[in-house]
């Protein structure tokens, strides 16, 4: 069963939310919280695996209770905005995961399993205009891309193009379990928290800009 907490000033939003991922088999929402001080509470008592955390809150937005809850669970940021300077400063945060309100039902459990299993998802309008942009001045990442494996480059480079474990698996046709395991690796050797990261030290590296091959 994976586990859920609600975060949104709103209260018709969290409740929406909630009534969609209550209805998804495994999937149980334990709590709600209206901003930020209380989603820290809250992710502290219950450690949901997977908390949905909107950014613009009273008391103690999302982007300040962010890096309190993520040693006690996965965070899906949610918002409204696609504004860069937030999502930005969710990624370097430690989010696992961004989605726009209105992305829809299926792309909100979706996420919610992605970040359970160890995956990432970017709603689809913010993914790749997130990444190349922070491609545009590399970082002290390129020399720690540049130490990957053969097979570690690949892996990365899937990842940061937005494929799930089991895409990758098909994709270079091994074993979850190995791909398990070259993401433990990669993300020791980049220093990346989640697959998010991952993406993002091989966008700011210009890894991504090379030709295949």
């Amino acid at each position: 069963m994976i586990t859920v907490a609600v975060v949104d000033d709103q209260e018709m939003v969290r409740m929406g939310f909630s009534l969609i991922l209550d209805a998804e088999e495994a999937i149980s929402v334990i709590g709600q919280a209206a901003d930020g001080a209380e989603a820290i509470d809250l992710a502290r008592r219950e450690r949901p695996d997977v908390v949905l955390l909107d950014i613009r809150m009273p008391r103690l937005d999302g982007l300040a209770a962010l890096p309190k809850i993520t040693p006690y669970s996965k965070v899906i940021m949610v918002t409204t905005f696609d504004d860069e300077e937030y999502v930005d400063a969710a990624l370097d945060g430690g989010a696992s995961g961004f989605l726009l309100k209105d992305a829809g039902a299926d792309l909100l459990i979706a996420g919610v399993r992605a970040a359970a299993n160890g995956d990432a998802l970017i709603s689809p309008s913010l993914t790749l205009d997130l990444l190349r942009r922070r491609s545009r001045t590399p970082e002290r990442s390129t020399h720690a891309v540049e130490r990957l494996s053969a097979r570690e480059f690949e892996v990365a480079r899937l990842v940061a193009n937005g494929r799930t474990n089991q895409e990758i698996c098909q994709d270079l046709y091994i074993s979850l379990g190995t791909v398990k395991t070259h993401l433990g690796s990669i993300q020791t050797r980049l220093m990346a928290r989640n697959r998010v990261e991952i993406a993002a030290r091989m966008w700011e590296s210009g890894a991504m800009n090379r030709p295949n091959g």
